[in-house]
Order: C-alpha cells, then structure tokens, then sequence
C-alpha cells in the first residue's frame, strides 16, 4: 500500500468516533441539534460540521458507519444541490 493511500486508510479518531456516535443518535438529545453540539463537544456548530464535511468523506468513517456515512453524504448532496438552484433544502 503507497503512503498516500496509508493516509487515505487512516483509522477514525476517538472524536471521529464520538461525531458519528452523535450523528446517529443527536434526536435524543433534548433541544436544539446546536446547543448539544456546545454541550457535548465544547465547540462552535460551523467548526463542528466542518469536521463533519471532511469526516464523511474518510473511507474508514463509511467502513465504521456505511449507512449513516451515506445518508449524510446524500443530505449534503442535495443541501448543495438546493443551493446551486437558487432554493433552500
């Protein structure tokens, strides 16, 4: 295996982990989906789905969570979608 595909490979971080262990399960949390990513994670939402984006796009984030990965690849997909049409999705 080249390096580059060692860095494509990568296991998922504890945090990794914890993001998509939240994605699958934040509609249990009382209130709003930004208030509980403060809470849990100490961090500002936009940071948060920054690390959200690039997490999805990792092999090993959809090898750990396929179905999860995928619905929220197919949720950003149709958010850009909406957003080169001119609505909002």
């Amino acid at each position: 295996m080249s390096a580059l595909e060692d860095f494509h490979y990568q296991e998922l971080t504890e945090c990794d982990q914890r993001i998509l262990e939240f994605e699958r399960e934040w509609w249990r949390f009382a209130g709003a989906k930004e208030s509980a990513i403060r809470e849990l994670f100490g961090i500002e939402p936009a940071y948060y789905y920054q690390q959200l984006n690039e997490l999805i796009d990792q092999p090993a984030a959809e090898a750990h969570e396929p179905l999860l990965v995928r619905r929220l690849r197919r949720q950003r997909g149709t958010r850009q979608t909406g957003r080169s049409s001119g609505s909002v999705a």
